[in-house]
């Protein structure tokens, strides 16, 4: 039996489940808002590198297909990290 995870990746983008946390869903007569918000774990991919979260970029709303007969609207906050050691400004590239 597949588990919500794998479940949900069937009705969405992979990236968003496996990198994002759902913070909010939405439903309305004819729309289904879902809010995302990206995990704070870019660190353990670059554990050379000290990062701190510094909170995140603009939210951005993406159209996806309908489901159940309902307009989709993702929601997404994209994190940032500054480098501790070099003041630099992170963001995973997510195109």
């Amino acid at each position: 039996m597949m588990d919500s995870t794998e479940i949900l990746k069937l009705i969405l983008p992979a990236y968003l489940v496996e990198h994002f946390n759902i913070t909010k869903i939405e439903e309305l007569e004819t729309k289904l808002h879902i809010y995302f918000e990206e995990k704070n774990n870019y660190g353990n991919q670059c554990p050379e590198r000290q990062l701190i979260s510094k909170g995140f970029h603009s939210m951005i709303t993406i159209e996806d297909f309908p489901l159940r007969g309902k307009s989709v609207k993702l929601h997404v906050q994209r994190r940032r990290w500054t480098d501790k050691q070099t003041g630099e400004i992170i963001s995973r590239d997510w195109n």
